[in-house]
């Protein structure tokens, strides 16, 4: 059984200034490395992992590094696991980009991007491409194995839609808040999710 604990990062600089982030590389805030090393100490415990995956946004990277110094391994950078390019949006204040490129009547198709940006069908293409590159490498039948990969908001929802065979148009979208896990599972031809954006390790004891 291949286990998958799906983490997103901690608070980011953008996340306090109302910005677009996306592409846009802000680090973790103060709040955000308590976060982090909160969520490390809960992983070692409970479900500590054998590789941890991550994007390489610094949001992701901190977040990611944390975990991987309370196990004692090293982290494994992909940028298939980075957020959602949104152009010209990246990094702009939200009211200001509103005014600057206000969504068209209706939303964007799922075809059309931002200037600069990729589009939903290019996003959920990424995510397909980070699947089959993941379970063609860590799945074995009969072998059990742990892997936490340390990502985005948006990247996170266009994975889960990729682990259950989604399509593009479903319009399903799971919580990802600040360092929430959420646990997937692969068993032969079964998927499971186990529990989703899973946060009391933040909760003062």
């Amino acid at each position: 059984m291949l286990e998958i604990l799906i983490v997103r990062h901690g608070q980011s600089i953008a996340d306090i200034e109302e910005r677009h982030e996306g592409r846009a590389d802000f680090p973790l805030t103060e709040l955000g490395r308590e976060q982090a090393a909160k969520v490390a100490s809960w992983i070692a415990e409970k479900y500590p992992p054998e590789i941890i995956l991550s994007s390489t946004l610094k949001r992701a990277s901190e977040t990611a590094e944390a975990i991987a110094k309370k196990i004692g391994i090293n982290v494994l950078y992909d940028e298939d696991l980075m957020e959602m390019n949104n152009g010209v949006l990246a990094g702009l204040l939200r009211k200001e980009a509103a005014e600057k490129y206000p969504m068209p009547k209706g939303g964007r198709k799922d075809h059309e991007a931002i200037e600069g940006g990729e589009s939903m069908i290019e996003f959920r293409a990424r995510a397909e491409k980070f699947w089959s590159k993941f379970i063609n490498r860590y799945y074995e039948e009969g072998i059990n194995k742990r892997i936490c990969i340390v990502s985005h908001g948006g990247m996170i929802n266009m994975l889960f839609r990729s682990f259950l065979n989604l399509p593009i148009s479903a319009d399903v979208w799971i919580g990802a808040g600040d360092t929430g896990v959420s646990i997937w599972r692969v068993k032969e031809d079964a998927r499971a999710v186990v529990f989703s954006n899973y946060q009391e390790h933040l909760i003062s004891k």
